[in-house]
Formats: structure tokens, C-alpha cells, sequence
């Protein structure tokens, strides 16, 4: 549309996002129908095994929110070189684990977790993600010579909330994407605040151009923002664990 249209504008965010929905609700119908109900239209909960809140057709929408906030909130991430897809590939690999535990009845009876069946196959789809991403890296680090860009970052953090949906680990995601959370809440605050009040709460949103802004240099934000990444992602997998 850029090319055709002589234009920088491109595709409509209101109509982007309404794609995405769409998408996600299919997504999340194929999720739901092929599971073993009432567990498929389920959210589950880390730290307690029992506690089970059946959604009914309510899952499909928290579903949607859940894929397209994750693909918006690694889009927001995308600001700097090489940013992004490390904790990409760190929560790939988190989720990777823990697909192939809950699709293996063995190792989700012992870890007392979910058993989803078939979601082990997406150990693959996972793998196959970090390989990328480290062919990726090798272009992105700084300074880039190639970038994300939309196509890219709505397309990693949607897979990454889509396997999240169907291992039943929306609320894990929370945890091992917390980086891409923060990304994103730092713009809803900013937005909503100075709305209210004509004011910012930080120098500049996304986040990480707010650490630039205080002074801390390129290098310094991603290679920190790694390191959160894979302190959260420990975090979030330590919930296998501790039922």
C-alpha cells in the first residue's frame, strides 16, 4: 500500500487490528473444537493445579485478546537493534518445554500440569523459531542490516500467544513475556495519562527509548532487556514445577 499509494501511512491500525482479531478468533474456534471439552474453553492457573474456570464461549474472545495483545506488545518491543528477538527466542524456547510437557502424559502427570494432547508437536514449530531467529540475529544485531518490522514481530509474538492458548498457559505467558508486557503497558500509560492530564509519565514510550532518554546507551538497554528476559522466563518455568 506504501509502494502502490505513494504513501507512508500504509494499512489502517483500526483495520489491522481488525484482521488480527479475526484471525485470532479463528484460531482460537480451531483451539477450542479440537480439544476435549469442557477443558478446551478452560484457563487454568500456575502454583494450583485444581483451580480450573471453565470460559464457556467466552475462552474464544480472552483467546483473541491474548494473541493479539501478545503480537501488538513484541511490535512495541521492535524499537532497537536486536531488541526483540532475543527475548523471542527466549520465550520460544520457555514455551517450547512446556509444550512438550503437557503433550506428553507421562511428564505432565509427574510435573502436575495440564496434559494437552498433540501440543508436543509444537516443540518443532518452537525450534524451529530460535533456529531462525539466531540466522536472524546475525543480520539484526547492531548495527542492523536488516529489520523486524510489522510482518515480522506481530507474526513471532502471535505464535508465541497462540502456543500459550493451546498449552494452557495464558497467564505463564504473562510471566515469561513479561519484557513485551511492560513494552506495551509503558504505551497504554503514556497515551492514557497524557490524554488525562496533558503530562508524561516517561520521557518516551515504548520503554526502552525512556532508559535511551536517562542516558543509558543502545547497547546497554538490549543487552539489560535480555537479561530481564531470561530471568522471567526462569520465573515463568519454575511454575512447572511448583504446584
Amino acid at each position: 500500500l506504501k509502494g502502490t499509494k505513494q504513501s507512508h501511512l500504509g494499512f489502517s491500525g483500526k483495520a489491522r487490528l481488525a484482521l488480527e482479531f479475526v484471525i485470532a478468533g479463528i484460531a482460537a474456534w480451531v483451539i477450542m473444537h479440537n480439544g476435549q471439552a469442557p477443558f478446551s474453553s478452560s484457563l487454568t492457573f500456575p502454583f494450583a493445579k485444581e483451580f480450573i474456570v471453565n470460559l464457556g464461549w467466552f475462552f474464544i474472545p480472552f483467546s483473541c485478546f491474548v494473541i493479539v495483545g501478545a503480537g501488538n506488545a513484541v511490535n512495541l518491543t521492535d524499537g532497537l537493534d536486536g531488541l526483540a528477538i532475543v527475548p523471542i527466542m527466549i520465550a520460544a524456547a520457555s514455551f517450547g518445554v512446556i509444550a512438550y510437557l503437557s503433550g506428553n502424559a507421562v511428564f505432565a502427570e509427574y510435573l502436575q500440569i495440564h496434559f494437552v494432547p498433540g501440543t508436543g508437536e509444537l516443540a518443532v514449530v518452537l525450534g524451529a523459531v530460535i533456529g531462525a531467529g539466531l540466522g536472524f540475529l546475525w543480520f539484526n544485531a547492531p548495527p542492523a542490516a536488516i529489520f523486524m518490522g510489522d510482518t515480522g514481530s506481530l507474526a513471532m509474538g502471535g505464535l508465541i500467544g497462540t502456543v500459550a492458548v493451546a498449552t494452557k498457559h495464558e497467564i505463564v505467558l504473562v510471566i515469561v513475556g513479561g519484557l513485551f508486557v511492560v513494552e506495551i503497558l509503558s504505551v497504554i500509560i503514556q497515551v492514557g495519562y497524557f490524554k488525562m492530564t496533558g503530562k508524561r509519565v516517561f520521557l518516551m514510550a515504548p520503554i526502552h527509548h525512556h532508559f535511551e532518554k536517562l542516558g543509558w546507551t543502545e547497547s546497554q538497554v538490549v543487552i539489560r532487556f535480555w537479561i530481564i528476559a531470561v530471568i522471567l522466563a526462569l520465573v515463568g518455568l519454575s511454575t512447572l514445577k511448583l504446584r
